[in-house]
């Protein structure tokens, strides 16, 4: 029997024998309230039997608890099959980097270079990922390799942006093989791990605003938003994938959408977005924490460079300030802003895989850039900046400064909004 058969078989048993219990011992009201006192241990053992179906039949826990069971399978399984002086043994401490010590010399600039990150999480992201890259192999051909490896491969690939030629001569595996890694880490990575980039609850929003706040002395700033490209090599010559991308201070991310044609204009991109149509239906950014600001009442914004259009939830620079002007204080508060902006998408371009011309199909090119999207904010949760930009050059910053576009003039709250805004700002 596959393991996706025998996975579905036990989780399918689990969660019947748990029912059959249930009905068996049926729970008292007390164990679904919100005290934690029982009066019998009859009633601990209703309140264990019940978060426990509760548990097994979300269907994220089964498959996690099934992957995890196999996983162990396989491990005792290899465990059998090694040679007991084989360095690489699972009870040796850093034994998942043990067996890569043939691709990669166990040092911190061999790790920083080979896998943009260090050693410690590259060891943590192996133990978190392990039964999702175990659970799969390409059909009618299994891989025999242990998920360290399978790690290994799809983090070189997106790390430094080496064809498959060269992985599967430095991993030993086919080219084929290779690639199966790697389309397989980053569909594990963008299906299961997607909300490390997902748009921030009310609660972190909070947060996020109170950082801008300390730091500019604007309130109620939910993130920075701009857009980069991406160049994609294809059979019928090369093309252009545009990202749009929210980060905070620290320069997290907090939402990506990637996958739209790199002719299209940044304005263009943000109003065909879906993070654009969800805060003009106000499902995003609706707090109904009113901020006055000489009187006038500033909601949750986002800031933008000048390709974007001005608008009450998304603040551009102004036009032609004045030397010594508040307005001139906003646009450069403005400017420091997008700093982080910058660094996160100067970071992404650290991952070799996008700083070049993408060989693969458009598709996975797309999958690369949330992959790396979602690793970048696993390192920065992680401390480990081995991939990330730390200086900006003045250029850089420069090229970003463009006119903004005013949009509608007959947008008189934007105007006011900004206007406002621009008393508070500070360096």
């Amino acid at each position: 029997m596959n393991s996706r058969a025998l996975a579905a078989l036990l989780s399918s048993l689990i969660s019947q024998l748990l029912i059959l219990l249930l009905i068996l011992f049926p729970p008292s009201n007390s164990i679904t309230s919100n005290t934690n006192s029982f009066s019998s241990p009859h009633h601990n053992f209703q309140e264990s039997l019940f978060l426990l179906l509760r548990h097994f039949l979300s269907t994220t826990d089964i498959a996690a608890a099934s992957l995890s069971f196999l996983s162990l399978s396989r491990k005792r399984k290899r465990a059998h099959s090694k040679d007991p002086d084989d360095p690489g043994d699972d009870s040796e401490p850093g034994s998942r980097l043990g067996r890569l010590g043939s691709v990669v010399p166990r040092n911190p600039d061999s790790f920083k270079q080979f896998f943009r990150m260090n050693a410690s999480t590259f060891e943590w992201l192996c133990g978190l990922l392990e039964p999702l890259l175990d659970c799969r192999d390409p059909a009618g051909s299994p891989l025999n390799l242990p998920s360290e490896s399978r790690l290994g491969i799809g983090l070189f690939r997106l790390a430094t942006g080496a064809d498959y030629t060269e992985i599967s001569s430095r991993f030993g595996v086919s080219e084929g093989d290779s690639r199966f890694c790697v389309k397989q880490l980053c569909r594990v990575l963008c299906t299961n791990y997607r909300f490390w980039v997902g748009f921030p609850s009310q609660t972190e929003l909070d947060s996020v605003s109170t950082r801008f706040e300390t730091l500019t002395g604007l309130p109620n700033c939910c993130g920075i938003i701009s857009c980069t490209r991406f160049h994609v090599e294809r059979t019928n010559g090369s093309d252009s994938i545009a990202a749009q991308i929210v980060v905070d201070s620290s320069s997290r991310i907090l939402s990506v959408i990637a996958g739209f044609r790199g002719n299209k204009t940044d304005l263009q991109i943000l109003k065909s977005s879906s993070l654009c149509k969800d805060i003009e239906k106000g499902v995003l950014l609706n707090s109904q924490k009113h901020i006055a600001v000489n009187e006038v009442i500033v909601p949750q914004y986002l800031v933008g460079n000048g390709d974007y259009s001005l608008l009450p939830w998304l603040l551009v620079p102004f036009v032609d300030a004045d030397r010594g002007s508040v307005e001139e204080n906003f646009n450069n508060v403005h400017r420091l802003m997008r700093v982080s902006s910058l660094k996160a998408m100067t970071s992404l371009r650290n991952w070799g895989v996008l700083s070049r011309f993408i060989e693969t199909e458009y598709k996975i090119a797309v999958a690369c850039i949330g992959a790396c999207s979602i690793l970048h904010n696993m390192l920065i949760m992680r401390e480990d900046y081995s991939a990330f930009c730390d200086e900006l050059d003045d250029k850089v910053l420069d090229n970003q400064s463009r006119a903004s576009l005013e949009g509608n003039l007959t947008e008189d709250k934007a105007f006011v909004i900004r206007k406002a805004l621009a008393t508070r700002a500070k360096i």
